[in-house]
């Protein structure tokens, strides 16, 4: 059946499965039934990790198990605020100068109070 599967999330399961000798889909598919077995596990509850994700209840109170399925939220978490994030609107805006890597990796000095010739 076919499935879309965010490009970053199919990039993680090509690199991992390179590495398990895996296809992409078969690290998907592996994943898949972790998560399953995860969520099937009486040892995870799922109330408990959605209170500290919530803030409620202490990161450190979670089994190793319901610690690992928190990162991973965590991780998606941050991952969306960074692709959300844009500094150069504020920065030109305010007039103050940024730096960026170009293509190549050399870093390359905005500053919108310098005009150029």
């Amino acid at each position: 059946m076919p499935t879309r599967i965010d490009g970053e999330l199919f990039g993680a399961a090509k690199a991992a499965g390179e590495l398990q000798s895996r296809s992409a889909a078969q690290q998907l598919d592996h994943w898949a039934r972790l998560g399953r077995a995860l969520e099937a596990s009486p040892r995870i509850t799922h109330g408990a990790i959605s209170k500290v994700l919530a803030g409620q209840d202490p990161y450190d109170s979670l089994s190793d198990s319901a610690q690992a399925v928190v990162r991973v939220d965590w991780d998606e978490q941050i991952s969306a605020r960074i692709a959300g994030l844009d500094f150069q609107d504020r920065l030109q805006k305010a007039g103050r100068p940024w730096t960026e890597a170009d293509a190549e990796g050399l870093a390359v000095v905005h500053d919108p109070g310098i005009n150029p010739a």
